[in-house]
């Protein structure tokens, strides 16, 4: 699957330079002759071995070597013995950064994806990292690909999201620095992994009759 739009100067950007330019972007894979792809709409950014919630904290590893290597491979990994995530290398080489792809909004081969993730909504066929990865049959095969060279996976820009409809929170489901507000999603989309948070509005302010 092969994606010549965007460049390898782009990945090597700094991770929180590169995160929010990737909502809007397609993500699509051909395994076994179906071809699916979906529109990112959330994702989560881990900044190389200073920060304690990434892999490459921990050091070069097997499982960590292609967050080494130059921006744009893919690092997929697999976790709780349960599901695959898929990330995009980020950075210069050796950096150790990638960004974790939460969520797509499904665009082509539905109907596929249907059967690989059984009898759910639509909006709810990639709505996490496990999950459109099943959608999009993205496994081991895909580790140490590069998104602008691979016939498995690749990565095109599609649509600019624009700065007003990017949220910004905290990311999901770690306990290590929790307060880096490092996920960036489309605000309003239907397909995030988990709904927006709502804004509550002031109570109107009693007014006092002397």
């Amino acid at each position: 699957m092969r994606s010549t739009s965007f460049t390898s100067a782009f990945f090597g950007q700094p991770t929180l330079r590169v995160a929010p330019k990737l909502l809007g972007a397609i993500l699509s894979t051909s395994v076994r002759g179906k071809v699916t792809s979906g529109r990112i709409v959330e994702v989560e950014a881990y900044c190389g071995p200073s920060d304690p919630a990434a892999h490459s904290a921990k050091g070069r590893t097997e499982r960590t070597e292609v967050m080494f290597w130059a921006g744009g491979h893919c690092y997929v990994y697999f976790v709780y013995g349960a599901h695959f995530c898929v990330n995009v290398v980020t950075g210069r080489e050796g950096s150790g950064e990638a960004i974790l792809i939460r969520a797509l909004e499904p665009m082509e081969g539905i109907e596929t994806m249907r059967r690989r993730r059984g009898n759910v909504p639509d909006s709810c066929l990639a709505n996490g990292p496990g999950k459109l990865c099943q959608a999009l049959a993205i496994d081991r095969r895909m580790y140490g690909e590069h998104f602008l060279g691979s016939h498995l996976i690749g990565l095109s820009p599609g649509c600019a999201v624009p700065a007003k409809s990017v949220g910004r929170s905290e990311r999901i489901g770690i306990t290590l620095a929790q307060d880096k507000q490092w996920r960036f999603y489309v605000k309003g989309s239907p397909c995030l992994s988990r709904p927006e948070r709502r804004q509550q509005k002031p109570l109107p302010r009693r007014s006092t009759i002397l």
